[in-house]
């Protein structure tokens, strides 16, 4: 899941991307509000966490800004701002959560976890195909009952194929969700990731199919 980050805090900033980048979000930072709306518009997330007293222009401004552009990525405003006004006005244009600062670690976490299964269609914690199951609360993959270790990538492409079961999972839909900007994943990258799941996933009775020149699905094995 591709998440942009618009804190002008530089350590707050800095701190929010190490925690979400180790739990396998790729994380777009930027620090005022004209460059997040130009991001916003340019680029698609899955998320945006905005603080709203920004330099340049206000987090209420870009918020604005990208619902009028009809920008369906959810929103997280993360802000010290916190009358019941100002909760108020956010929600109203177009916020779909309000958190205000200081802020547990662990309910922030929680929040982005709902916030993602809600943008993904999502009502349960846990997704299961065959015999894998996703636990999203916890980021984690069962396979036949036993726990499966992942690294990041491979985690994060299985989590997105899961989610979309029974559909095809485009290739730059796979590459926009798993990179920020200062990453790259090139068509040969991803091909080893599939190679490797393919492996993973056969002892269940599942693999992951390619649909030519489209991208990739999950299916069950040909018996």
């Amino acid at each position: 899941m591709r998440i942009l980050l618009v804190e002008d805090n530089l350590s707050l900033a800095e701190g929010l991307t190490a925690l979400l980048r180790q739990s396998g979000y790729a994380v777009d930072v930027v620090h005022d509000g004209a460059s997040a709306e130009a991001l916003a518009a340019a680029e698609s997330f899955d998320l945006v966490i905005l603080d709203l007293n920004l330099p340049q222009m206000d987090g209420l401004e870009v918020l604005r800004a990208m619902r009028a552009r009809r920008n369906p990525a959810a929103v997280m405003i993360l802000t010290a701002r916190g009358t019941p006004e100002e909760r108020v006005r956010g929600l109203d244009l177009g916020a779909d959560d309000y958190l205000i600062k200081p802020f547990d670690i662990g309910e922030f976490e929680a929040r982005i976890r709902s916030l993602l299964r809600r943008q993904a269609g999502l009502r349960n914690s846990t997704v299961s195909f065959g015999e894998l199951v996703l636990d999203q609360t916890a980021r984690s993959f069962l396979l036949a009952g036993q726990p499966l270790d992942l690294p990041a990538r491979e985690r994060g492409l299985l989590e997105l194929l899961i989610m979309r079961a029974g559909k095809v999972v485009a290739r730059d839909s796979i590459v926009q969700s798993l990179t920020s900007l200062e990453d790259d994943l090139s068509a040969n990258a991803i091909e080893q990731y599939v190679s490797r799941l393919r492996k993973r996933l056969a002892p269940a009775g599942l693999t992951v199919k390619t649909a030519r020149g489209i991208g990739y699905f999950l299916d069950r094995a040909a018996p």
